[in-house]
């Protein structure tokens, strides 16, 4: 089976400093992994590198065996859902926030129906009349889960997620839970909630930029 992801002695500079030395490891389909380890060790660095953000000093990514190039970045924007610990909406309402990515040309044509976005909604313990609430007056717990949302509305199996039950209760936390026990989603997560890790099948610890354990 061919990894979707996989790093090869991957190492990045950023303002004059190393913040990740010769990281290597492979992501299969299906995988659940955590990234582990203290703030600056450099989990979202790893994250931040796979979406081309950061430009690599050395080693080489492959997404679904390609090089990381400017193709291939393109390739896994679009099947990517990234959330980070307090997403951007990008509109004022939620329901325009969840229909925000169908105005765009890769996915007009497929704008989900009414029951569509409820039944999202509800797989994450959020309530119908949420859709007429300003995406400003709404938590960071609400816009974390409105932002996976959106993730499976466009129908997204590859999620890079970043603290994302950082401000969720243990009922909205068990919601999230149930949803990416999808054999067909494949996550690389940066958490610290030992609740998330325990649920995560694979383990990826760093310290100051290295991967020192891999645990599976």
């Amino acid at each position: 089976m061919t990894p979707i992801i996989r790093f090869e002695h991957v190492s990045v500079n950023a303002h004059e400093k190393t913040i990740l030395s010769d990281i290597s490891f492979e992501l299969f389909p299906g995988e659940k992994a955590v990234l582990c380890g203290k703030s600056g060790s450099g989990k979202s660095s790893i994250l931040r590198t796979l979406l081309g953000l950061h430009a690599l000093s050395r080693g080489m990514v492959y997404f679904r065996g390609k090089p990381l190039d400017y193709l291939s970045v393109q390739a896994i924007r679009s099947c990517t859902a990234y959330i980070g610990q307090e997403p951007v909406l990008g509109a004022d309402s939620v329901r325009e926030a969840l229909l925000l990515p169908f105005q765009f040309k890769a996915h007009r044509g497929r704008q989900p129906a009414e029951a569509q976005l409820i039944e999202a909604l509800q797989r994450l313990q959020l309530p119908a009349d949420i859709l007429k609430q300003a995406s400003n007056h709404i938590s960071v717990g609400e816009k974390q889960r409105i932002a996976l949302a959106r993730g499976l509305l466009l129908g997204k199996n590859l999620y890079l997620l970043d603290e994302v039950t950082s401000a969720l209760d243990e009922a909205s936390k068990q919601a999230v839970f149930e949803v990416f026990s999808d054999p067909g989603l494949t996550v690389l997560s940066v958490a610290h909630d030992p609740d998330w890790i325990s649920r995560c099948n694979r383990v990826i610890k760093l310290e100051e930029g290295r991967l020192i354990q891999d645990v599976t």
